[in-house]
C-alpha cells in the first residue's frame, strides 16, 4: 500500500511539458491566469512575442493604443470595473517608459495589473544599446513587485508570481521584462498557479482581541462616524459594510475612490470627506467622538491639516496593509485583515443602534450646503451652464445605473459630488496620482470590461487633450464610450486655486481649444456641441441612445468654481462654503 502511494506521488509530482519558445510561453501563461484582452503597442524588442499573439488572435484580444500610456490607463480601467487584473505590453525603451505614469497611477490606486515588456538581448544589457533603458530600476519605486527575465526557463514561474502579486492582498501593479533572446529560446514549459510566496504575507491575520476592542468604542460611542475608502470593494465587502453600518446607525462618508461602494441615496450615506468633499462630513470629522476608517489610508487631501484632525476622537483603522496604519494618524484600535473578513466578524459584536440626533447634525449642515453651493450648481438661475447640471442631467438619463469614468481637474470634482451611483464599482477616476489624462482611455478598458454597462466619461478641456489619441482606438476597437467634454478654456482647478490663492493671475492656464467636435467626427464619431441650457437635455439624450461612441461638447461658464473647498494646509473644520 505504502509503495503505491509513492507512485501516485511521484506521478503527480511528473509535470507535463511541451518544448516551446519563450515568446509562445508568454502567450500559455497568460491563457492560463485567464487574460482575454491585452492593450498594448508593439516595437522591436516584444516583436516575438507579438509574432506569437499573431496565432492566439481567436483567445486573446489585442487591442492596439495609440500611446503606451493609454495601454495603462485602458489596463486599470478594465481592472477597477472587472475586479480582475489588467494587462499591457510595450517594447523597450521609450515603449517601457511611457508605461510609468499608468504604473505609479495603479500603484498608489492600489489597482492590479501586469505590464510586460520587451527588452534588448541578454548580451547588450548595461551597454546603452538602441532602444535600452533600465526599465527594472525605473519602475521599482511604482510597482510592488518587478522582475527582469533574462532566460525562458524562467517565464512560467514569474509570470505565475506575478498575477499572485498583482491580485492579492492590497493589489498593485506588477512590471515584468524580458530579454529578446529570453524570448526566442526554447524550453521545456509547463505552468503552475502561484498559491503563496514565502515571507510575503498579502492578507494579515485578524486579531480577536481588535476586533472586540473596536466593537466596544463603538458600543460606547455617541457620536460615530464612518469614512470608508476602496479597500470595501477591492474586498467586495459591500454587503458586509452595508450590514454593520445599518446594524449600527452610524453616519458614513467616503473618499473618492471608495464611492459607489453603497448607494449615493443610502439614508447613511452623508457624503464625501475631503478638500472639495461635503461640507457636514468635514466639519464633523472634529466633533464625533469615534472615528472608524475602513480601508483607506488618510491621504492628505482627505486630512487636511494632520494636527487639527479629529483630535477629540478615537481612532479605529479596519486595514488590510499594515504599513498604512499610524502612518498619517496615530490609531487606538488597528483592525488588520481583509474588510469583508473583518466587518463580518464586527457585525454580531455590535449593538443595534440609531444615533439620531447625530445623524441630524448631518442633515442640517447639507441644508447649509445645499442653500450656498448645490442648489446653484444643480439649478443654476444665472446664463452660462454649470457642471452641475450637466451630471444632473446624466443621472437622470442613466438612472444613476452608469459607470462614471472621470478625469482630473474641476469636472471631477463635481462628477464624485453629483454623480448618483447606484451599483458598485461605478466611480473610475485617478485618485491619488491624480493623472490628467487617465479618463478617455480607461474608459475604453472598462466599456471593454464590461460591456453591458453604460460608460460615460467625464473630462474637462485639459486632460482630455492629454490622451485625445485614443480616439483612435475607439474607431478602430468600436467601443461605445460616450465622452463628454466640461470646457471652460481653462485648466480649471489650477484656475481656480490662482483666483482664490495668487491674486487672479492666470499664468499659462487659459487654452484655446480646437474644434473638438470636428476632431471627433474626424475619428467617425457622433459628436454635438452645446452651448445654451435649452440644448442640453436632447443631446445628452441623443447621446445615451446612440449605439456606437458619441462625443459631447459642453460649454460651461469660464470662471466657475469648486466649493465646498478646504484651503491648502487647513482644518478639516476650515471648510469654505465660497
Amino acid at each position: 500500500m505504502k509503495e503505491t502511494q509513492t507512485l501516485k506521488n511521484k506521478e503527480k509530482s511528473k509535470k507535463v511539458t511541451e518544448r516551446i519558445s519563450g515568446s509562445e510561453a508568454v502567450i500559455k501563461c497568460l491563457l492560463a491566469e485567464g487574460v482575454d484582452i491585452l492593450y498594448g503597442y508593439p516595437g522591436g524588442a516584444i516583436m516575438p512575442v507579438y509574432d506569437e499573439l499573431y496565432k492566439y488572435q481567436d483567445k486573446i484580444h489585442h487591442v492596439l493604443t495609440r500611446h503606451e500610456q493609454g495601454a495603462t490607463h485602458s489596463a486599470q480601467g478594465y481592472a477597477r470595473i472587472s475586479g480582475k487584473v489588467g494587462v499591457a505590453i510595450a517594447t523597450s525603451g521609450p515603449g517601457a517608459t511611457n508605461l510609468i505614469t499608468g504604473i505609479a497611477d495603479a500603484q498608489i490606486d492600489s489597482t492590479p495589473m501586469v505590464c510586460i515588456t520587451g527588452q534588448v538581448g541578454s548580451h547588450l544589457l548595461g551597454s546603452d544599446a538602441f532602444q535600452e533603458t533600465d526599465i527594472v530600476g525605473i519602475s521599482t519605486p511604482v510597482t510592488k513587485w518587478n522582475h527582469q527575465i533574462t532566460k525562458a526557463s524562467e517565464i512560467p514561474e514569474v509570470f505565475a508570481k506575478a498575477f499572485y502579486i498583482a491580485k492579492s492582498g492590497r493589489p498593485g501593479p506588477v512590471l515584468i521584462d524580458i530579454t529578446k533572446d529570453a524570448q526566442f529560446e526554447e524550453f521545456d514549459f509547463s505552468y503552475e498557479k502561484c498559491t503563496g510566496i514565502r515571507s510575503y504575507i498579502p492578507v494579515p491575520d485578524t486579531n480577536e482581541n481588535d476586533l472586540n476592542a473596536a466593537a466596544e468604542l463603538i458600543n460606547n460611542a455617541k457620536k460615530p462616524m464612518i469614512v470608508w475608502g476602496q479597500g470595501v470593494i477591492l474586498g467586495e465587502a459591500e454587503e458586509e459594510f452595508k450590514a454593520v453600518i445599518e446594524k449600527a446607525g452610524i453616519p458614513s462618508a467616503w473618499t473618492i475612490l471608495g464611492a459607489s461602494a453603497i448607494p449615493t441615496s443610502h439614508s447613511l450615506n452623508v457624503g464625501m470627506v475631503g478638500m472639495h468633499g461635503n461640507y457636514a462630513p468635514n466639519v464633523l470629522t472634529n466633533q464625533c467622538d469615534v472615528l472608524i476608517a475602513i480601508g483607506m489610508r488618510f491621504d492628505d487631501r482627505v486630512t487636511g491639516n494632520l494636527e487639527s484632525y479629529a483630535k477629540q476622537a478615537k481612532i479605529i483603522h479596519f486595514e488590510i496593509d499594515p504599513a498604512e496604519v499610524d502612518k498619517n494618524v496615530k490609531t487606538d484600535v488597528a483592525v488588520l485583515g481583509n474588510a469583508k473578513a473583518s466587518l463580518r466578524a464586527l457585525l454580531p459584536l455590535l449593538n443595534t443602534n440609531s444615533h439620531k440626533e447625530w445623524l441630524q447634525k448631518f442633515k442640517d449642515l447639507y441644508n447649509i450646503e445645499y442653500e450656498k453651493v448645490i442648489k446653484d450648481d444643480l439649478h443654476p438661475t444665472k446664463e452660462g451652464l454649470t457642471m452641475g447640471e450637466v451630471l444632473k442631467e446624466i443621472n437622470m438619463q442613466t438612472k444613476g445605473e452608469a459607470a462614471i469614468v472621470s478625469d482630473v481637474g474641476q469636472h471631477q470634482m463635481i462628477a464624485c459630488r453629483y454623480a448618483d451611483f447606484k451599483t458598485t464599482k461605478s466611480n473610475i477616476t485617478s485618485g491619488g496620482l491624480g493623472t490628467m489624462g487617465f479618463a478617455l482611455p480607461a474608459a475604453i478598458g472598462a466599456k471593454m470590461a464590461a460591456p453591458e454597462r453604460e460608460v460615460v466619461m467625464i473630462a474637462g478641456d485639459g486632460g482630455y487633450q492629454m490622451t485625445i489619441q485614443e480616439l483612435g482606438t475607439i474607431f478602430q476597437q468600436k467601443v461605445p464610450v460616450k465622452i463628454v467634454v466640461l470646457n471652460n478654456e481653462f485648466l480649471g482647478m489650477v484656475r481656480q486655486w490662482q483666483q482664490l490663492f495668487f491674486d487672479k493671475r492666470y499664468a499659462s492656464t487659459e487654452m484655446t481649444n480646437p474644434d473638438f467636435v470636428a476632431i471627433a467626427k474626424g475619428y467617425h464619431i457622433d459628436a454635438k456641441k452645446v452651448v445654451e441650457r435649452k440644448d442640453l437635455k436632447a443631446a445628452v439624450k441623443e447621446m445615451i441612445d446612440c449605439d456606437g461612441p458619441y462625443f459631447l461638447e459642453v460649454c460651461v461658464e469660464k470662471e466657475g468654481n469648486v466649493f465646498p473647498m478646504i484651503p491648502t494646509g487647513a482644518s478639516v473644520s476650515d471648510i469654505r462654503l465660497e
